[in-house]
């Protein structure tokens, strides 16, 4: 499987027999153009124009919207119920946590969790190999927040997401922390950015890798 980053929170899952995009956002909110892709699923964790422009993704795409247990192409999804905020949606509403098997890979997308995980939620969800973590804080969980949901995920490669990248509209972009202060929390700050991840079921091993993709 190969995992691209599109920016923002918009990943390219490339798996054998299919694709998926996450959170594709809109121009017009974030300053940048989005990329030309085509997927056989699109997954929309809120509806934000940040992170649901699914029109502008081609193929055809499956667009998942809602909770629930999906199928499509051989990519098995399951979508988990949580809040953008820690005050059980009060500010700004529910957030959807799709998990994402492809490839016998499963990828959690956190979508813009803005809370800790409970135990429940985390034993619903079981193996997750790749994490892909909101880490810029303000509109989602901080660094230190992800670096805990980290430690309770226990996941094979972390992938920050959703913070302040140089290219974005400075609007919104202002409000988030760099990516820096999440990789000095979790103890990784030798980590160099790179084009793409590309992952097989049989390099997953104990060692947890945190994994900078440039967009």
């Amino acid at each position: 499987m190969e995992i691209k980053y599109l920016g923002h929170s918009s990943f390219l899952l490339k798996g054998s027999q299919g694709r998926v995009v996450t959170d594709p956002y809109d121009p017009a909110m974030l300053g940048k153009k989005f990329p030309k892709v085509e997927a056989e699923i699109v997954t929309i964790s809120h509806q934000h124009q940040d992170h649901n422009a699914g029109n502008l993704v081609g193929g055809g795409p499956l667009v998942l919207t809602l909770p629930g247990e999906y199928e499509k192409s051989g990519i098995r999804v399951f979508g988990y119920e949580s809040f953008h905020d820690s005050k059980q949606g009060a500010e700004r509403g529910k957030n959807i946590l799709f998990k994402i098997e492809i490839d016998d890979i499963a990828v959690l997308h956190c979508g813009d969790l803005g809370h800790m995980l409970s135990d429940e939620t985390i034993e619903e969800i079981e193996q997750v190999d790749v994490l892909l973590i909101p880490v810029g804080g303000f509109y989602t969980i901080s660094a230190e927040e992800a670096t805990q949901v980290v430690s309770k995920l226990e996941p094979a490669y972390v992938i920050p997401m959703h913070y302040n990248v140089p290219g974005f509209s400075q609007d919104l972009m202002s409000k988030l922390a760099p990516v820096s202060d999440f990789l000095q929390k979790i103890g990784a700050t030798e980590t160099v950015l790179i084009d793409k991840l590309i992952i097989k079921k049989q390099d997953i091993g104990e060692d947890m890798k945190v994994v900078v993709l440039s967009s």
